[in-house]
């Protein structure tokens, strides 16, 4: 592992993080580049080999976190702040370097539970992962 680019990571994120939404310190540690498009949330992620597991591969942990994050940040952006009642994660190949992208987007929208999906793909296009989720209005 490339202990200085960690570290760097690691720092960088404790002087540029605040409270909020893409300002937060995980989405700052993971440098998450976050755009939105109509209905859409784009969330971008260059992979580190300090985000691998054991198998030298993206971990599957970062997947789900990164999938969860557009998620809620559509909701935020489009109804309101929100909370994971469930989500569902199904993973389809692994990540070892470039850029991964997760596009969240409404399955139903809700006056108080809200039903979103996120997609993620490596930096060719294929499917990597996806998630679905049910989310509650606070």
């Amino acid at each position: 592992m490339d202990e200085a680019a960690a570290r760097i990571a690691f720092e960088a994120a404790l002087k540029t993080h605040a409270p909020g939404f893409g300002t937060f310190f995980l989405s700052r540690l993971l440098d998450l580049g976050i755009s939105y498009g109509g209905d859409t949330c784009l969330v971008t992620m260059d992979v580190k080999d300090f985000m691998y597991n054991p198998q030298g591969t993206l971990h599957g942990g970062l997947i789900g976190v990164v999938l969860d994050i557009a998620m809620g940040h559509l909701l935020q952006k489009t109804v309101g702040v929100g909370m994971t009642l469930e989500m569902k994660t199904q993973y389809l190949r692994s990540a070892k370097a470039g850029m991964v992208s997760a596009e969240a987007r409404f399955l139903k929208k809700g006056r108080s539970i809200n039903f979103l999906e996120a997609r993620m793909r490596d930096d060719q296009g294929k499917d990597m992962a996806f998630a679905t989720s049910t989310w509650q209005l606070l």
